[in-house]
């Protein structure tokens, strides 16, 4: 599992919210089988955590259009590059699975 964490400029904040949002949308319509995916959007308003897990080879958030939107402007819309890492996950109750 994968968690991706940024902190957006306040006037794109807004913005990064309504692109997350269509990826979701797409993600509901076309039910990607392995992916496993969550964003959250802080209490400060502006920072974004992403967690993302894929069984299988297959990247279907890569191959996601609404995610390709997510990602075209980013770096117009953060104050710093996202930063990512491996997590393992040791407990859920409800949240994934």
């Amino acid at each position: 599992m994968r968690i991706i964490h940024y902190r957006t400029r306040p006037e794109a904040a807004e913005e990064n919210r309504r692109l997350v949002e269509q990826v979701f949308a797409e993600l509901r319509a076309e039910r990607p089988d392995g992916l496993r995916y969550a964003t959250f959007r802080l209490a400060d308003g502006v920072s974004f955590v992403h967690l993302v897990d894929n069984e299988g080879d297959d990247d279907a958030l890569g191959a996601s259009a609404a995610f390709a939107a997510f990602r075209k402007d980013i770096g117009d819309r953060v104050v710093a590059p996202p930063e990512a890492g491996e997590v393992t996950l040791l407990g859920s109750y409800r949240l994934f699975g």
